[in-house]
């Protein structure tokens, strides 16, 4: 598995419909959320997003599936960058969904256990796809993803990119 990337993403506020939070709070409350029902079947994906302006403002969100009955997401936003090409911007967007998802699987694990990872329940979802200017980056940005370990979706699969946090953007 690849390094541990250094984005700030435990200092960062996340948002739902109902509250904010920081990363911490963040965690317990996806284990809360499990803790209800310990027997379902839970998927977690990560997916990032930003819009194509000067100064860009990424979006990463969080979601939980209970698989058959519902969720719960929460997104973050970075504060403005500049990023001069598209390439760049979805290069970024995939190092952030990266970085989330080291910090949340390591948190996650210290309160649920390694076991609850073993059957692929955690996905990155990627803002790429098969049509439009994104494809020629399928394979570099799939080959980070999974050089650090992780479940690369892209579309039109990956919701918690394309919907979830570009709900946010």
């Amino acid at each position: 598995m690849g390094k541990t990337l250094m984005i700030p993403i435990t200092h960062s506020r996340f948002y739902n419909q109902t509250t904010t939070l920081n990363f911490d709070e963040l965690v317990l409350e996806l284990v809360k959320y499990i803790h209800i029902k310990p027997d379902a079947k839970y998927q977690i994906v990560v997916g990032s997003d930003s819009a194509s302006e000067k100064k860009v403002k990424f979006v990463t969100a969080v979601g939980i599936l209970r698989i058959g009955n519902g969720g719960r997401y929460f997104w973050t936003r970075s504060e403005p960058e500049t990023c001069p090409t598209l390439q760049d911007r979805i290069y970024k967007e995939t190092m952030r969904s990266i970085a989330f998802m080291q910090e949340l699987k390591s948190r996650l694990k210290e309160k649920l256990g390694e076991e609850f990872f073993w059957d692929n329940k955690i996905t990155v979802h990627l803002d790429v796809g098969t049509k439009g200017p994104t494809r020629d980056l399928i394979d570099a940005v799939v080959g980070m993803v999974k050089g650090y370990g992780f479940e690369a979706v892209i579309k039109p699969e990956s919701f918690g990119a394309f919907v979830l946090a570009d709900r946010h953007t």
